[in-house]
């Protein structure tokens, strides 16, 4: 099961769909994500803690759950190589003109590609939507 950056998020942090997110974890063999992940969760820390909805104890607590997991292997990231950019630019140079793709999403997107996941768990309705150029699934709870 491949997850983005948002839906690890949402493992954390209590928003929609929080919930089915956990049950989705606690249900799967293993879950992989691109080790970009891990700088957009600390992005999604930084911007709660911005916004005044975390305090500064919480997203530290937070960091050290996200770090102990990923040490566990409760997330399994992937490395982002020059090989999977350099794909991963190919494809967004030859992308159909009317495909809205941003950088992160693409990367995801290759990886999950890359280690032969048939589909994407995400919120992200551009992604869910690009999904398919990289003849991949999206999913969302």
């Amino acid at each position: 099961m491949y997850f983005d950056a948002s839906y690890i998020a949402k493992f954390y942090f209590n928003e929609p769909e929080s919930s089915r997110v956990r049950e989705l974890v606690r249900k799967a063999d293993a879950i992989y994500s691109s080790l970009w992940a891990f700088a957009e969760f600390h992005a999604v820390l930084h911007r709660r803690l911005r916004e005044g909805d975390t305090s500064l104890g919480d997203a530290r607590d937070l960091d050290s759950r996200f770090s102990e997991h990923i040490e566990e292997g409760l997330w399994n990231l992937i490395p982002v190589n020059q090989a999977l950019l350099r794909r991963t630019s190919a494809l967004m140079v030859s992308a159909p003109r009317n495909l809205f793709i941003r950088t992160a999403d693409a990367v995801h997107l290759s990886t999950a590609q890359e280690i032969g996941e048939r589909a994407v768990w995400t919120n992200d309705r551009h992604m869910l939507a690009a999904a398919g150029y990289f003849g991949l699934t999206g999913e969302s709870v």
